[in-house]
């Protein structure tokens, strides 16, 4: 399993409202109805939220501010995604998923990368953390 991570700076002249309701109510539904031509299996959005919490961590590590955003997407594989890039409809679907976030999205302050998932521990599963790599 492969995972897309896109960390999001919305576009300038864009409120934090806005920018949240377009990709919750606009953008998710498009990415929704063309899941099974892109052969993404989940689809999380985590939006930022306003809390001092944000300033300690950039303050107390000299980080740059907070993204908007991330979005997360899973794949089967490598090979699942590169090889819905390649049919007909995928392509309409990932060009559709561009065009649709170059409206609110500043590509030049995001930045995006795919990840493989390393549990650690998960509390919630009952999966502890015994200090030894998964």
């Amino acid at each position: 399993m492969i995972k897309l991570v896109y960390c999001l700076r919305k576009k300038e002249g864009i409120s934090q409202e806005e920018f949240h309701r377009y990709w919750r109510e606009e953008h998710a539904p498009l990415v929704t109805s063309v899941a099974h031509k892109s052969k993404c299996i989940k689809y999380i959005q985590s939006h930022t939220i306003d809390t001092p919490l944000n300033d300690l961590f950039v303050e107390s590590r000299g980080l740059a501010e907070a993204y908007d955003g991330i979005t997360e997407c899973w794949w089967e594989s490598e090979e699942a995604l590169v090889n819905a890039t390649k049919t007909e409809g995928g392509v309409k679907v990932f060009q559709a998923m561009l065009e649709d976030e170059k409206s609110f999205i500043d590509f030049s302050q995001s930045r995006v990368f795919m990840t493989k998932e390393n549990l650690i521990f998960d509390e919630a599963l009952n999966i502890p953390y015994d200090g030894s790599p998964k």
